[in-house]
């Protein structure tokens, strides 16, 4: 008998290794384990999808406050007759494009030829990181202020005077950081018959002592 060519030899050699080995892949590998490993992939990816859903990314944002109070009541009536007399107690808030978010009241009178401006504003970000970038923005269009300890989180106050006319006007600015608010006052004055401008211990006090106020009348309203 004449030998096959190499090629067929080998291929007739390894015909039954093949379907041995497939046999045993087959009783190797029942429906039963097929569905085992189904099961576990499909539990794999379960919780790798509840992993990625339940991580830092995933976290609600927490904010202490979510609205603006109402700023005419923020301070006392006895505050704003000691720093604006003259002024209506009740105060009048600024129209705004959106009062959730940010609510002034201003005060203001001339008694006399004494003038005094106030104004209280409330600011409400989204977060504290947010409303910390924005106070840190403040602060550096209002340099030359000081720290005011205690005020809030973060507390800053600047006095600045300016003069037009011949006639001086002395203004204070108060800002402050609670969680995710901010806290604004302005307060000014003037003596438009000397034309001087009340001292500067006097606006940055009555500025001061106004935010005090205000702040306490935002932490109220938390949670």
């Amino acid at each position: 008998m004449r030998s096959l060519p190499l090629p067929l030899a080998l291929t007739a050699r390894l015909t039954p290794v093949v379907v041995l080995a497939c046999a045993g892949w087959a009783m190797s590998s029942s429906p039963a384990d097929d569905a085992k490993d189904t099961a576990a992939k499909e539990n794999q990816t379960t919780q790798s999808g509840t992993a990625s859903t339940s991580g830092p990314s995933a976290a609600a944002v927490t904010r202490t406050y979510s609205a603006a109070p109402a700023p005419c009541t923020s301070v006392t009536t006895k505050t704003v007759t000691s720093l604006v007399p003259g002024a209506k107690t009740a105060g009048k808030e600024i129209p705004s494009t959106d009062t959730k978010l940010r609510r002034t009241c201003s005060w203001n009178a001339l008694k006399g030829y004494d003038y005094r401006w106030l104004d209280i504003s409330f600011e409400i970000t989204e977060s504290d990181a947010e409303a910390t970038s924005t106070y840190k923005d403040r602060l550096k269009e209002k340099s030359g202020g000081g720290a005011v300890p205690g005020l809030g989180d973060e507390g800053y106050s600047l006095v600045n005077l300016t003069t037009e006319d011949k006639q001086q006007t002395r203004e204070g600015t108060v800002i402050a950081r609670v969680s995710n608010a901010l806290v604004v006052i302005t307060y000014n004055g003037s003596d438009f018959e000397s034309k001087k401008a009340p001292s500067t211990d006097v606006i940055n006090t009555g500025a001061i002592k106004a935010a005090k106020e205000a702040v306490a009348a935002l932490q109220k309203t938390a949670g």
